[in-house]
């Protein structure tokens, strides 16, 4: 199991970089051979499900995800939605954070915990870098695109 922190700040109002981040579909626009799909009616709150399935053709696994903690963000209190991973191979959990930054850009934190199923630890060095490569993208791409 690995832990990652990826910061950046963004020149959006924190509801719209909210919107970017926390529209669950677009994550499969920009992480790649990954598809997501909303297994829950809307609109996303405590309990919503989706899966992301990453892979091409028949190979490939889900990662299944359960929102635990969703609270928006407002004129007085930063934005935090809390996922955590239900599937058979990937386990873990990820936060969002969206608040004030400087000079009226939004900071976005996001954090997590992940780990894979049948995966040793001696691979962890690897999950760490290449995660936080991928997500790391992600994020700018997702801040990036309305």
């Amino acid at each position: 199991m690995v832990t990652f922190l990826i910061e950046r700040t963004a020149p959006l109002p924190l509801d719209e970089a909210w919107r970017r981040l926390t529209h669950w579909p677009r994550h499969g626009e920009v992480v790649p051979l990954t598809r997501v799909t909303v297994l829950t009616p809307g609109p996303t709150d405590v309990g919503t499900v989706f899966v992301a399935r990453t892979g091409a053709g028949r190979t490939g696994f889900d990662d299944r995800m359960e929102i635990t903690v969703w609270q928006p963000p407002t004129d007085t209190a930063p934005g935090l939605c809390r996922l955590e991973k239900r599937g058979r191979v990937v386990t873990g959990w990820a936060e969002i954070t969206v608040a004030p930054g400087p000079g009226g850009r939004s900071r976005v934190v996001w954090r997590e915990e992940l780990g894979f199923r049948f995966l040793p630890s001696a691979v962890d060095p690897v999950v760490r870098g290449t995660s936080r490569q991928v997500f790391g993208r992600a994020v700018n791409r997702l801040l990036r695109t309305p």
